[in-house]
């Protein structure tokens, strides 16, 4: 089954690390949800089939949108496809949104998962990243959440700050594993060029986390998500077992996606589009009944590469059985000749019929993907 992404492009401020597309003014946002509602008719075709398991409200801040204009989406997506008796809806927030009522607006909506952008539970953090909440606020919105009915609830956190500690960072997870959390996920800090961040790394104002901190950082994370019976199922996201993000897994699993509003990506198996990162070129297209998305076609080694990509991110590994299946025997041999050396030095692990990436070499794993890309 597929997934529907909604981008929804409006921030109240940049924050200083950020560089997902987003615009802060507001202008456009009262009539973003029938906007949506015409991009789902003009691209209702693109997807193999009509079936859909997860909807995902992401941004920017889709929490600055009413639930009444989020309820809108959701019913616009019901009409132009057949949605799944259990969807998994899920709606990114901001904790200084999440008031109680307007909690208990989502969920009486149709949204059963949040996805919270706390990123700390430190005042000292959340200065320095230029976030609008502060750590009493982000512990507020969790416990409002599960008050106004909310039993899953996702945050994000970052680690590998500049000038935080060890210390501080098992106190994020101290307080993140008490609260009625279900899914985690987990960031390094990527100094993204031309962000606010970024200028003050060149200016010397700030200094980057050291490697060695950095390591430190993600072996806490597993130490802690073990003890708190967290399963580490991909590189950047820990749940508990039931819990895990059927949206995101979809990415990972190579499932057709369609993604609307500006700067989404869409992918149906044969193609990736997305659309421009620019609400006035999106808007002005969908008002005049036009897709203006650009598109890559996918050759079989792409298609090859982006399996070995997304699967070896994950607890499920690569099923060597349905790679032979898609991609052939001499793709299976290179692939076993190239793993070879990781599989001597236990960085990749074989089990049965599944090859994967060892825990402890998951901070290596994209040089080690791209060793056995072909």
């Amino acid at each position: 089954m597929s997934g529907i992404y909604i981008h929804i492009p409006y921030c109240k401020h940049k924050c200083e690390y950020c560089d997902f597309y987003s615009e802060v003014s507001l202008n456009d946002a009262n009539i973003f949800h029938h906007l949506i509602e015409k991009e789902l008719k003009l691209r209702a075709n693109f997807l193999p089939q009509k079936n859909i398991e997860t909807i995902y409200f992401g941004g920017g801040t889709p929490s600055l949108l009413k639930p009444e204009q989020i309820f809108h989406i959701i019913d616009a997506v019901k009409k132009e496809f057949s949605v799944d008796h259990n969807p998994e809806v899920t709606l990114e927030a901001n904790p200084d949104d999440l008031s109680y009522e307007y909690l208990k607006g989502l969920f009486d909506i149709g949204i059963n998962r949040l996805s919270i952008g706390v990123q700390s539970f430190a005042d000292t953090d959340l200065l320095q990243l230029g976030r609008r909440h502060n750590a009493k606020q982000a512990v507020t919105s969790v416990e409002n959440a599960y008050k106004a009915g909310f039993k899953n609830i996702s945050i994000d956190l970052i680690y590998g700050l500049p000038y935080s500690s060890n210390e501080i960072w098992e106190n994020n997870l101290n307080t993140a594993f008490s609260l009625p959390v279900q899914h985690l996920s987990c960031y390094h800090l990527i100094i993204e060029e031309g962000t606010p961040l970024s200028e003050k790394v060149s200016k010397g104002n700030i200094k980057p986390v050291e490697e060695d901190d950095s390591v430190k950082h993600f072996q806490i994370l597993q130490r802690m998500a073990k003890k708190n019976n967290f399963v580490h199922y991909e590189i950047s996201n820990l749940a508990r077992e039931g819990y895990f993000s059927r949206h995101n897994s979809s990415y990972w699993k190579q499932t057709p996606y369609l993604g609307l509003g500006p700067s989404a990506h869409s992918y149906n198996g044969m193609v990736r589009e997305w659309n421009p990162k620019s609400t006035k070129q999106w808007s002005t297209a969908i008002n005049a009944g036009k897709i203006i998305a650009e598109q890559e076609v996918l050759s079989e080694k792409d298609k090859l590469n982006e399996y070995l990509l997304t699967s070896l991110r994950t607890i499920w590994g690569v099923n060597i059985i349905d790679f032979e299946e898609q991609f052939g025997s001499s793709a299976l041999k290179k692939l076993m000749s190239d793993a070879s050396p990781f599989l001597t030095t236990g960085a990749i692990l074989k089990r049965k019929n599944i090859l994967l990436i060892s825990p402890d070499a998951f901070l290596i794993s994209d040089s080690i993907i791209t060793e056995l890309f072909q």
